[in-house]
């Protein structure tokens, strides 16, 4: 489920739409939590699909490290790309704010991390990647998780209006590793190596 301060909102032609704050948002906040309404589709039932439903999930789906495609119910389908992304998704199933969102500024994901089947050339920002690569979460983690890291203490501290959402015990977890009583696990877990479970 997507932070309810948000909204769907047509950025351009070349881009579509996409998830734009309404609230501020600070660093540490869960911007989406995987819940029980989003789908989850192996490999074998998407090839079973109409073509139809094979580009709808394409375009809208991310694989997790099983390999199955990942349908969010809500607008955190229309989370779009952003080399320079303020939000970054963890080992535990959902994603924060790594520095402030500010009201009508979008909600972005590097989907690098998103195990994306193909290469693609992304929107030029002026940075110095210009292509979303399948393997960019090997090359990147170290880097991805410092910018986690940074931020992850935030987590108890903010108010967090999708913590229902998250299970008793991962909610400890989080203490406990804001704490330093364990590590933080890495964005790496999330890598889908292309192999069947």
């Amino acid at each position: 489920m997507i932070h309810p301060d948000t909204e769907l909102k047509f950025i351009s032609n070349e881009i579509g739409y996409g998830v734009v704050a309404t609230k501020f948002i600070p660093a540490g906040t869960i911007t989406w939590v995987l819940d029980r309404l989003d789908r989850e589709f192996t490999p074998l039932e998407l090839q079973q699909m109409d073509p139809i439903y094979q580009n709808i999930l394409d375009t809208y789906t991310f694989r997790n490290n099983k390999g199955n495609y990942i349908l969010c119910w809500d607008n955190g389908r229309y989370v779009n790309h952003s080399f320079n992304s303020n939000c970054l998704t963890t080992a535990y199933d959902f994603e924060i704010a790594i520095r402030d969102i500010q009201p009508g500024e979008q909600l972005t994901d590097d989907y690098g991390y998103l195990n994306i089947p193909l290469p693609f050339r992304a929107v030029d920002e002026g940075t110095r990647r210009k292509i979303v690569y399948p393997d960019d979460l090997r090359k990147y983690y170290k880097v991805w998780d410092k910018k986690i890291e940074k931020v992850f203490g935030h987590i108890t501290k903010r108010q967090q209006a999708l913590r229902p959402l998250l299970p008793e015990a991962l909610w400890d977890r989080i203490e406990g590793i804001v704490a330093g009583k364990e590590e933080m696990e890495s964005i790496l877990t999330n890598f889908y190596n292309g192999e069947s479970v």
